[in-house]
């Protein structure tokens, strides 16, 4: 089973670019974030024309994800659990969390995961990060009682060690590469998740993210933040991992490029 994780960046801006990938790399699963869109502005039949079943949760212009799997969909959650531990209520819930069991003949759960970006430091947003963090774990405590496989991937926006940048003093001063993030996502792998660049072994310089700015693919000044957490379960089945640098030439790419992880059947 190929399950991939990809922000795209708005679907329905990058709707040809993103059909065009997955008709080329044939993933099982795909969990897609920042869709950009509400569920009934999604592209279902175009997906479904490709033989996906689809489950969104959606948000107007900002943030959303989705899951696409070519086996059947059962038990759907969309967000996470509870409030937060900095009493958070609803009013800030957004569109960042959307979570199924994949019925294959062995199944997998899939978590997909757009994780707060936090910027700038010192304000809400920030908080707001590290208490969806805390909710994240505790979700991910839970799953790991039910001793099944299953994956928590998307784009963490988080940069968990100077290894995983081109250039780390660029973000010394940015949500993504604070010693509280860093924390958080440390907290979250030592639950006894395995990440599976790590299982892998991907060389260093393995990014998955490059901004639009400043010249930043074609310097390659990139990071990565797009991952799957596996669980005990699903790391047994692991059979490798593939970062798809190629997306990011496609015609009006994103900014993410796809991670595609390999399971036994």
């Amino acid at each position: 089973m190929r399950i991939a994780t990809w922000n795209v960046n708005s679907v329905n801006a990058r709707l040809p670019t993103v059909l065009a990938w997955l008709e080329a790399a044939q993933p099982d699963v795909v969990g897609f974030q920042e869709i950009k869109c509400l569920d009934e502005k999604f592209p279902r039949e175009a997906f479904e024309s490709l033989g996906y079943n689809v489950e969104t949760n959606g948000q107007k212009t900002y943030n959303g994800v989705a899951l696409l799997s070519k086996h059947p969909l059962s038990d759907v959650r969309r967000g996470l659990p509870g409030v937060d531990a900095s009493g958070f209520e609803a009013e800030f819930e957004q569109a960042r969390y959307i979570e199924a069991v994949i019925e294959a003949p062995r199944p997998v759960r899939i978590g997909c995961i757009y994780l707060p970006n936090g910027n700038p430091i010192g304000t809400e947003k920030f908080a707001y990060k590290l208490a969806w963090m805390d909710r994240l774990q505790a979700h991910a405590k839970a799953l790991l009682l039910q001793e099944e496989a299953f994956t928590l991937c998307g784009d963490y926006n988080v940069i968990p060690t100077p290894d995983d940048a081109k250039n780390p003093s660029a973000w010394v001063n940015d949500a993504l590469f604070q010693p509280e993030s860093r924390a958080a996502f440390r907290a979250l792998n030592n639950l006894g998740l395995s990440e599976a660049g790590e299982l892998g072994k991907q060389p260093l310089g393995t990014y998955t993210f490059w901004d639009y700015q400043a010249g930043a693919w074609q310097r390659d000044h990139g990071i990565r933040i797009d991952f799957h957490l596996l669980s005990p379960q699903a790391a047994d089945r692991f059979v490798g991992i593939e970062t798809h640098r190629e997306a990011r030439d496609m015609e009006k790419p994103s900014d993410h490029v796809p991670v595609v992880v390999e399971l036994e059947d």
